[in-house]
């Protein structure tokens, strides 16, 4: 058995061709499709601004309740009627909801594909929302949130986001509610928004084989009763940095160990450095070749994984750390994640450092975007965040153009070691003192 002493070095991005994007507007929508010759199999998604960012504060989790009681049935068929609909096409009814956007699709042999958008469309603009079924969805949600929030993550989630952004602000709130939030949602408040966002006209999103899809059939099923406008998007919130690092502390009594959630704000998605940005990130601690875990994974044993990323949505992004250490070694493990990032936002990346990166990257979309449901969201990063069409065509270009100076002049100008905000979830009594001690920012209670 041979044993290799050195990492070996990264192989060549495989190419990539990203499909010819078709646009059009029909019905009174748009409509966006990607050209998939020979597919047998086909995507079609409605596109709607219904996500997170469009709900009241307090009212935590609607979007996420409104999709699930989608599922509930239609006012022409009951919840059995409308899933033995979809399932004698072959189908089910996918749904998805993210800050910028709220996403209703089907995938089915290509031949099908009218049918399943007009019973896609019926569930969005004609949906049953019995009052007890409802209640029920959003009891069954809540109950979730609460198993999953008694698990590490999500407070030391919650008190990041609420730091950064202001927890006056819906963006300073989790993107899926809590389980308070969503508890408190009542009928009126899922049918008043179903009534004010999901019947607008939206974009109809289709990857599949053009020449044997009728994208006018298509979109007059998807906009058939649509009514209302496009509401205004808003511009990139200016959120601004934190002067001095704090250490956020949530009590978790008798945690074996710590999570941790380090963080600062970041520009937003469409932000013209968002190419060396992410390279950036990829460098610190986006791969398991990364620096942050090659230190405090590999070289310190202080956890399995350690991340780092730029977060980006259509108006504000984040920067942010996530990992979990053992409760004896927090402080040391924060000192060297703060210590790491400020030498790559001092000192730049190497050429081998990016190489690395940019192979990864660049390879990664030969892998990730091959599916039509792949190609479907790629479109819907167009069209949420005004990208030109050929976005993803050049973007493997672009990763691997990247030059040394530009991804270092990145990580320069958007990280800010001083400006973050360290949040722990961790064992107060047997953490506090080391926290205090360490010297990397005010120590508070969250």
């Amino acid at each position: 058995m041979t044993l290799i002493s050195e990492r070996p070095g990264p192989g060549a991005a495989r190419p990539y061709r990203f499909p010819p994007v078709v646009r059009r507007s029909v019905a009174g929508g748009d409509v966006v499709a990607a050209h998939l010759p020979g597919h047998n199999l086909a995507v079609a998604a409605l596109l709607l601004d219904a996500g997170a960012g469009r709900e009241p504060v307090g009212r935590e989790g609607l979007a996420v309740v409104v999709a699930k009681a989608l599922e509930e049935g239609t006012t022409r068929r009951d919840s059995t009627a409308y899933a033995l609909a979809l399932e004698n096409l072959g189908t089910e009814l996918f749904t998805a909801s993210d800050w910028d956007s709220f996403q209703v699709s089907v995938q089915v042999p290509v031949q099908r594909l009218l049918p399943a958008v007009e019973l896609l469309a019926e569930a969005v603009r004609t949906p049953r929302l019995d009052p007890e079924d409802v209640t029920r969805v959003r009891d069954d949600e809540a109950t979730a949130l609460r198993m999953d929030w008694a698990n590490p993550g999500p407070r030391a989630d919650a008190a990041l986001r609420a730091d950064l952004f202001g927890p006056g602000m819906r963006h300073g709130r989790p993107m899926d509610g809590d389980p308070e939030s969503v508890a408190a949602l009542g009928v009126d408040d899922v049918t008043g928004y179903h009534a004010e966002w999901l019947t607008r006209p939206g974009t109809l999103l289709v990857a599949g084989d053009l020449d044997r899809i009728d994208l006018d059939a298509l979109a007059a099923a998807a906009f058939a009763g649509a009514t209302g406008r496009p509401a205004d998007a808003g511009g990139p919130f200016d959120v601004a940095l934190r002067d001095e690092r704090r250490i956020i502390l949530v009590d978790r009594p008798s945690s074996v160990q710590s999570t941790l959630r380090l963080g600062h704000v970041a520009p937003h998605r469409a932000h013209p450095d968002h190419v060396p940005m992410v390279l950036a990130g990829t460098v610190l601690g986006g791969a398991f070749t990364s620096r942050l875990n090659h230190l405090i994974r590999e070289v310190r044993g202080y956890t399995y994984g350690i991340r780092a990323d730029f977060g980006t949505s259509r108006r504000f992004g984040r920067f942010t750390v996530s990992s979990g250490v053992q409760t004896a070694v927090t402080a040391p493990a924060l000192v060297d994640a703060v210590g790491e990032i400020s030498r790559t936002q001092a000192d730049g990346v190497t050429e081998e450092e990016l190489a690395v990166a940019r192979s990864w990257r660049a390879g990664q979309l030969s892998v990730e975007l091959q599916t039509p449901r792949a190609i479907v969201s790629a479109l819907a990063t167009l069209v949420v965040h005004g990208l030109p069409d050929d976005y993803h065509a050049t973007l493997r270009e672009q990763l691997l153009s990247a030059t040394e100076a530009e991804v270092s002049a990145a990580a320069a100008r958007y990280l800010h070691p001083q400006g973050l905000t360290l949040v722990v979830e961790g064992d107060a009594a047997l953490i506090r003192d080391e926290l205090v001690a360490a010297g990397l920012g005010e120590v508070v209670d969250g």
